[in-house]
């Protein structure tokens, strides 16, 4: 019995073994995405407090750097393997009571310090390589003002 046992863990060592090396070959050809926050941006009201955005006077844009990388890209000589979007949340993460209520959310990006603002639902190409994004965010509230208070909103860049 003690001989099977020892067969069997052999086997099944052999097949953990197997399992963990073929998920790094299979990442390399599939590749990777990485994304690092950089800084996070500031809303900011416009005067008749019915708007608040990060390019509003005295806001600032969300920054971060994707990093793109396939070999498979690579190899093939392609330079549109993964594409990137910032879309507008739906709502705010928090607001004080009422703050929520008939606001519409939009972003945009520029990427690599490009000026071209990119709406945040339409992706854009990456190469492989490391790149510069900006995000900007504005919340509309029609009809009214914004409520006194705290808001939070968050911004998810993705890389697909």
């Amino acid at each position: 019995m003690a001989g099977k046992r020892r067969g069997n863990s052999g086997a099944l060592l052999a097949v953990v073994l197997l399992a963990g090396l073929c998920a790094p070959a299979r990442a390399a050809i599939i590749g990777t995405c990485t994304i690092m926050i950089g800084s996070t941006g500031v809303m900011k009201a416009n005067p008749s407090i019915n708007i608040f955005g990060s390019k509003q006077a005295g806001g600032s844009s969300a920054t971060a750097t994707i990093t793109a990388s396939s070999l498979l890209c690579t190899l093939l000589n392609l330079i549109d393997c993964y594409n990137v979007s910032a879309p507008a949340p739906a709502a705010f993460t928090s607001a004080p009571s009422g703050g929520d209520t008939n606001v519409s959310f939009a972003s945009v990006f520029r990427l690599d310090g490009s000026g071209l603002d990119i709406p945040g639902g339409s992706p854009q190409k990456l190469t492989n390589g490391t790149h510069t994004i900006q995000v900007d965010l504005t919340a509309t509230k029609s009809p009214g003002i914004f409520p006194a208070g705290s808001y939070q909103a968050e911004v998810t860049v993705r890389c697909e």
